[in-house]
């Protein structure tokens, strides 16, 4: 049989997991119920810091349908420290961290003790009976006082510096001096990233069932893979007796990115009781103690001449680490370093970070994971520099980025970025905002002393993605390569199994990769069904951040395709009694060069082989192959985001009143994907521009600990998003792809608060904090006066 399958890659396919997803058709981790299955609930401490003098968990005990109560003393000898993936340096000061507790805490929502019991609501009653005498510590909560070393976060430690990471273009060879660099006119600025919380839509869960010393563990997590290799690493069960499962997961963001707490716990637990246990946070459990965002005191100068052009780029950060270090925690601002000197053509570069405890929850990644910082500080100072030269920010931009004919181009970083045009981007941006209109408007309210001001905001980015070459992350340390796995399994009847090494928690992987593997095998888009998330079905990966699971995942998947395609040939060409060299792969099938008529699809090949009849010599009846693909760069994305804010200088009051986004990802494989991606990612960078922000107060209490207080935007909060793209494929992959899941929230942030500042540079204004509230909006109005 022959067939003409249309072409999928490209098309805005609906995606497959929707209808499941939204009739509620799930399985969340919370929703797995096991026979004899218990409930954890966790004791977690109300201080910043203290030494704990006493725990008494007799009368919980003896609560009814209590099975067990206990803390981290009765686990001291075997439960070990949580893991650091990522030491950046080779003296990184790395405090032991305690799943529970040890005779000190040093963060508000430390956990403390654990109940087991039948039923949820039995577990969190008896939370009431535990007595636990603490004597509090004076917490070091400041940043900058931590820095110097103001109170001790781990005494034994001797200091709050966890590490000192440094880059100089000097001594890497990728440029000069910035001692040396030509300073006509300098710009110094100091930048807040505020701490941030990833508000996922799924609380944390984790299920453990220990079976016959065979552990079973679900887990509303992204790295079901990783997590194995540490529950091994962590627990001694050989790794072969670990599954994890990753089920349907409800949001991630990169707050699922990490060994948590709470899954050695339960493992604790569950190997106590000898039955499974399943513990399920709050809301407020999770802004307690899953993982924060950002936190970074940021010291950025840039040096021009007086016509603009750059001349170097000095960046000194402080990053908060929280009370221990996380999985990947110190290199977050690593991976910031490479992205200061942006799409810009620099001569001189310095980064200097230093990583600090303060007794707070821990930071680790969130959406971007360090480029949105180095994005924000370097587009803010870039607007600064325009203000001082009397420039058009765009202008500026233009006179320093690489051009479209310099690719590939090494920065300054030394990173080599593949392709891309940053001119057609904005062009486009441009032309969709209305930008010569909007600011011939703004001239109008200016000079009619409007008190409602109109300003425009511009934010040319780009990100290294596709995370990561493995011989690169070695040489940063950390822990784990950048390769992804995947394996493609035809069925006798033609239809397709695929197994990736990467997990999804929305990005849509089910859709994309059916429609890959349709155009690579000749397959019909509904044919293909793509198995994910299960370590004992998909035995190889390293799971989904940094926007790597299409520009190494799906690379590896093309691969697997075509060794099956390889091996499909062979067998097409036997069945056409021709040689494999006269056969071309056109229209979904194997056809005769000459004679398109004479045509075999891999589904034939497939049947062919089930029944293993009549196979050439040597074959094996099998079209199955997997594949590993490790990347020799990361993938460079980029576009140009513009926005238009109205802010009352009466109230402080911000409104968007139009957003454009116009994006550079490479190759489209479902442009719906990548619209939803972009629209969510500029949801969250509007976010922290304007609204999200984790708050402690004097004594180290989390004041934001819900979402009364922690706001996040709603639809209605948000303006219409006008979205665009441009197309440069990456050359560094077959496909063509780059990656799309960080670029909103990477580029919208400076975008937002470069409007606001633009709207109040004539009330000399150059910077309102973050997140611009109106009060804060105000207040900076207050302080400048008319200039």
């Amino acid at each position: 049989m022959t067939s003409t399958i249309e072409p999928q890659v490209g098309a805005a396919r609906k995606r497959k997991e929707d209808a499941r997803l939204i009739t509620g058709r799930t399985r969340w981790t919370d929703n797995i119920a096991l026979p004899g299955m218990l409930h954890l609930a966790i004791l977690r401490s109300p201080h910043a810091s203290a030494r704990i003098a006493s725990i008494d968990v007799s009368a919980a005990k003896r609560r009814p349908g209590v099975v067990d109560v206990f803390s981290g003393a009765d686990v001291k000898d075997i439960q070990g420290s949580l893991p650091c993936a990522w030491p950046v340096t080779e003296d990184i000061v790395h405090p032991v961290r305690p799943p529970l507790a040890d005779g000190f805490v040093r963060h508000h929502g430390e956990a403390v003790a654990v109940v087991v019991a039948r039923d949820r609501a039995s577990a969190v009653d008896a939370l009431e009976d535990i007595e636990v005498e603490y004597d509090p510590l004076a917490p070091v909560l400041d940043l900058r006082a931590a820095y110097e070393d103001t109170g001790l976060v781990h005494p034994d430690k001797g200091t709050n510096r966890s590490y000192t990471w440094i880059f100089d273009s000097a001594d890497a060879g990728t440029g000069s001096s910035v001692r040396d660099a030509p300073a006509e006119v300098t710009i110094n600025r100091q930048y807040v990233q505020q701490r941030l919380i990833p508000a996922f839509m799924e609380p944390r869960s984790v299920v453990v069932d220990p079976g016959m010393g065979e552990y079973t563990i679900w887990s509303a997590t992204q790295i079901p893979h990783i997590l194995r290799v540490f529950y091994a690493l962590l627990t001694g069960v050989p790794e072969h007796k670990i599954r994890v499962i990753a089920p349907d997961v409800g949001g991630g963001f990169g707050g699922k990115l990490q060994v948590t707490p709470e899954e050695l716990i339960a493992f604790l637990a569950a190997q106590r009781v000898g039955k499974p246990v399943k513990y399920t946070e709050t809301r407020s459990d999770t802004m307690l103690s899953a993982h924060h965002g950002r936190d970074q005191l940021q010291d950025i100068t840039l040096t021009a001449k007086r016509d603009g052009t750059l001349t170097g780029i000095h960046v000194k950060l402080i990053a908060n680490m929280g009370a221990y270090l996380g999985l990947v925690g110190p290199g977050v601002p690593i991976l910031g370093a490479f992205m200061y000197n942006s799409i810009y053509k620099v001569p001189a570069y310095r980064f200097e970070c230093v990583g600090v405890f303060t007794n707070t929850t821990i930071t680790d990644a969130y959406r971007g994971a360090g480029r949105p910082e180095a994005t924000y500080a370097i587009e803010r100072a870039m607007d600064e520099l325009a203000a001082e030269l009397d420039m058009d920010p765009i202008e500026l931009r233009r006179k320093n980025w690489i051009n479209a004919d310099e690719f590939p181009f090494t920065t300054v970083a030394g990173l080599v970025y593949d392709s891309g045009d940053y001119d057609a981007a904005t062009d486009k941006a441009l032309d969709l905002f209305g930008y010569a209109e909007l600011r011939a408007e703004q001239e109008r309210r200016r000079a009619a002393g409007d008190p409602v001001q109109l300003g425009l905001g511009v934010s040319t980015y780009t990100e290294m993605c596709g995370l990561a070459p493995s011989r690169i992350l070695g040489a940063l340390r950390y822990a784990a390569g950048g390769w992804e796995s995947a394996s493609v399994r035809v069925l006798p009847t033609g239809k397709v199994e695929v197994v990736t090494g990467t997990s999804p928690h929305g990005q849509g992987h089910v859709t994309a990769w059916s429609q890959i593997v349709a155009d690579e095998l000749g397959v019909a888009f509904e044919d293909v069904e793509v198995l994910h998330g299960d370590t004992r079905t998909s035995h190889k990966g390293l799971d989904t951040y940094g926007s790597r699971s299409l520009a190494v995942g799906g690379v590896a998947l093309v691969e697997a395709c075509r060794k099956v395609r390889d091996k499909a040939r062979v067998v097409a060409a036997h069945m056409l009694e021709c040689s494999p060299d006269d056969l071309e792969f056109t229209g979904g099938a194997f056809r005769v060069r000459g004679t398109p008529d004479a045509a075999r699809t891999v589904a034939d090949a497939a049947f062919a082989v089930f029944a293993a009849h009549d196979l050439p010599d040597g074959v094996e009846a099998s079209l199955d192959a997997d594949a590993t693909f490790d990347p020799q760069t990361f993938s460079f994305p980029h576009g140009t985001h513009l926005c238009a804010t109205e802010v009352d200088t009466q109230t402080g009051h911000v409104r968007i009143r139009s957003y454009v986004a116009v994006d550079d990802v490479g190759r489209v494989v479902n442009p719906l994907i990548v619209e939803g991606q972009v629209h969510g990612g500029v949801a969250q960078g509007i976010a922290q521009a304007l609204h999200e922000e984790a708050v402690y107060d004097a004594g180290g209490t989390l004041l934001t600990g819900s979402f009364v207080e922690y706001t996040i935007p709603s639809a209605a909060d948000l303006p219409t998003i006008v979205s665009d793209r441009t197309e440069t494929p990456a050359t560094s992959n077959p496909l063509g792809v780059k990656g799309v899941g960080e670029a909103g929230a990477i580029a919208a942030t400076p975008a937002v608060v470069n409007a606001i500042v633009d709207a109040l540079r004539p009330y000399g204004v150059h910077d309102v904090p973050m997140p611009c509230t109106p009060e804060r909006v105000w207040r900076a109005v207050k302080r400048g006066g008319v200039a």
